[in-house]
């Protein structure tokens, strides 16, 4: 009966694949509906191929200090995972998330890698857990000072409402720790000793967080810096499909990217692709962006996550081969 079952679960994972791809090119084929496709075509035809390329080499580079962070995280949790290790998980979650929902898919990945290499499985997941957290608070923070840069003529609508996404997603984490503390007695009611210990685990993992201040502080602010440059690499980009300063400035990207970043979190579209794309043309259009080459920077910027993402498997797979030759070494 198991074996019997396998079959019809890939073949229902391959449709919830295909019906989310299949939602990111309905949400894309609207945008090309309603803006016009002559001059999406011609944005992104002048973006130079070496600064496409010089651009798919730093976003690695963030992604590779985006490694290191979430090493550092998931280890004062008590994971105690090698670079070696930590660096497949990493990347290989990024190769993940083409293929799994929202930019949190990739989650997945990484974590059934280290939960199967680290000795505290529970370690691994509370120092996911925690490490995903400091990068919604790296873009709260940009989305906050794009929204006090913003220029005195911007639409009080779009204002409030990015304020209350902002004031929305706190409320929900400060609601949902509440709700946990309050009825944690209540969960653990009838639990069986094995669930007891698991949790018992995950509230070790807690602690040893709590006090590593330092490292959280640190991460924080290394995912700040990670956000930034991922957020000025696609201005770069849209600088070459026409979005020049003078037509979005900086503060206007600091308050647009991060929500539609955030936006893609919504488990929608493969990727979030499509989602983040429309997220950013509504969000700048009100400020006299052309609709087609906002569409043409996120497209190109699409482009750079699918490129990053596939030579981020190269490399978790190469690691993974030279994990099991060592291995196999000293056996």
């Amino acid at each position: 009966m198991k074996g019997a079952n396998q079959p019809s679960s890939g073949a229902r994972a391959w449709s919830f694949t295909a019906l989310r791809w299949a939602a990111a090119l309905f949400v894309l084929a609207v945008l090309f509906y309603f803006l016009p496709f002559d001059k999406l075509e011609h944005a992104i035809a002048h973006v130079p191929p070496t600064r496409f390329i010089l651009v798919v080499i730093l976003y690695l580079c963030a992604h590779a200090a985006g490694a290191l962070k979430w090493r550092m995280v998931v280890n004062a949790a008590g994971a105690g995972l090698d670079l070696s290790t930590s660096a497949q998980c990493y990347f290989g979650g990024l190769f993940g998330t083409l293929f799994l929902p929202s930019i949190v898919g990739g989650d997945v990945v990484r974590l059934a890698v280290g939960l199967r290499k680290s000795l505290r499985p529970a370690a691994v997941l509370t120092g996911n857990l925690a490490d995903r957290f400091l990068d919604v608070a790296a873009q709260a923070v940009l989305v906050a000072a794009g929204i006090l840069l913003l220029p005195e003529s911007a639409p009080e609508e779009l204002e409030a409402t990015a304020l209350g996404v902002l004031w929305a997603a706190v409320g929900i984490a400060a609601a949902l720790t509440v709700a946990l503390v309050v009825l944690r007695k209540r969960l653990l009611g009838g639990r069986s000793v094995k669930f007891r210990r698991r949790l018992a685990r995950v509230w070790h993992a807690l602690r040893s967080l709590r006090e590593s201040p330092r490292v959280l502080a640190s991460g924080w602010i290394i995912g700040i810096l990670v956000q930034f440059t991922f957020l000025m690499l696609t201005a770069l980009l849209a600088v070459s499909c026409g979005l020049t300063p003078e037509i979005v400035p900086l503060r206007l990207w600091l308050f647009a990217w991060p929500l539609a970043k955030l936006a893609a979190l919504l488990p929608l579209t493969q990727g979030g692709m499509g989602v983040r794309e429309a997220a950013l043309v509504a969000l700048l259009t009100p400020f006299g962006a052309p609709g087609a080459l906002v569409l043409a920077a996120g497209l190109v910027w699409e482009g750079v996550i699918i490129a990053g993402g596939l030579i981020s498997g190269g490399i978790a797979l190469i690691l993974r081969h030279s994990s099991s030759s060592s291995n196999a070494g000293s056996g």
